[in-house]
């Protein structure tokens, strides 16, 4: 048999050099090999193969069967609390863009009369902005 360090070893060290690694992930972003949008794009076919599969052996199922709530609330209370916030003021021009079309549409969308409050014609207000905002994402190509 091989010689293999423990796991504890192996994943302190780990643990303790990935992290000094920051300014080579930084530079592979500046300087990737290859374009990344026409690179992941040109994977469509690909990705689709995947995606099929794994639907078909069910494995997002089994995936998180298998990880559990417990792993699912560690991640996101030791990982996800503390990058929530910079990660949200990071996304604010993402957001805008995003939003905008929709926004748009709110404003521009006229509503019939509002009635009486639980009067059953205040719901011809839901569908009426239910289409509008379902034709600005049709639009959107997204």
């Amino acid at each position: 048999m091989p010689k293999i360090k423990d796991m504890g070893s192996i994943s302190k060290k780990w643990a303790e050099v990935t992290p000094q690694r920051a300014p080579q992930y930084a530079a592979g972003i500046q300087n990737p090999r290859v374009d990344w949008a026409q690179s992941t794009a040109a994977a469509s076919d690909s990705f689709k193969a995947g995606i099929t599969d794994a639907i078909a052996k069910d494995r997002f199922k089994v995936g998180v069967q298998k990880a559990g709530t417990n792993k699912w609330k560690e991640g996101a209370m030791n990982k996800g609390v503390a990058r929530y916030g910079p990660g949200v003021m990071a996304g604010e021009d993402n957001y805008a863009k995003g939003f905008a079309p929709y926004r748009d549409t709110i404003e521009r969308t006229v509503l019939p009369p509002r009635y009486a409050r639980r009067d059953p014609r205040n719901l011809e207000r839901v569908r009426v902005m239910t289409v509008a905002l379902g034709a600005a994402k049709l639009g959107s190509k997204t």
